[in-house]
């Protein structure tokens, strides 16, 4: 079984920070590659500040492309929404038997994993590696079998942060892979 890592998130717009933490559970963990699964809709998020999904999959694509252990998937786009990680799961189990798929996750999400849609099923049939967020803990989860802590490096960046750096016209060129950074610019994206 290859041990592929899912980082699910909107993207909006993927920058350093993941592809850092991406990068670290490939190179110090276990796992052979990364999928970034990128969600239509978060249904613990509101939808006002979410670029069209083709844009945000084509950034993700952009920031991968050079990494072979990488890859960007669209995967929830066809699916009934809001999208929950436990139907995404079972899809890509049928769909990719010889792979064993692991969620990642910030441990500021951990505290509210009960909140999601079968928490006890994913945890009963996958992994969760989970990596250390700011004002992230690990909660009532954190000597479960299936999760699993990694002192991934502590990054303090969110797309929040980006977007509202670019609406404020702030040089973020550092913060986003230069090929993502020069697409923002070119599509004006987030300027409003």
């Amino acid at each position: 079984m290859k041990p592929t890592g899912l980082f699910f998130g909107s993207f909006n717009p993927i920058h350093t920070g993941h592809l850092i933490l991406a990068n670290y559970l490939v190179s110090f963990g276990d796992l052979e590659e990364v999928w970034f699964v990128i969600s239509p809709q978060n249904p613990f998020k509101q939808k006002e500040s979410l670029l069209a999904d083709h844009h945000r999959y084509y950034m993700v694509t952009l920031a991968v492309e050079d990494n072979a252990r990488f890859r960007a998937s669209d995967i929830e786009f066809k699916m009934t929404r809001p999208s929950f990680t436990i139907d995404t799961l079972t899809y890509l189990k049928e769909k990719y038997p010889g792979r064993n798929f692991i969620l990642l996750m910030g441990s500021d999400q951990l505290p509210s994993f009960h909140r999601w849609k079968n928490f006890e099923r994913i945890l009963e049939y996958h992994q969760v590696y989970v990596y250390p967020r700011p004002r992230g803990d690990s909660g009532e989860f954190a000597g479960h079998p299936n999760v699993k802590r990694f002192d991934a490096p502590l990054l303090d960046i969110s797309s929040t942060f980006i977007r509202e750096a670019v609406k404020n016209k702030k040089d973020v060129r550092y913060l986003l892979p230069d090929k993502v950074y020069q697409h923002i610019l070119d599509m004006h994206f987030y300027e409003k």
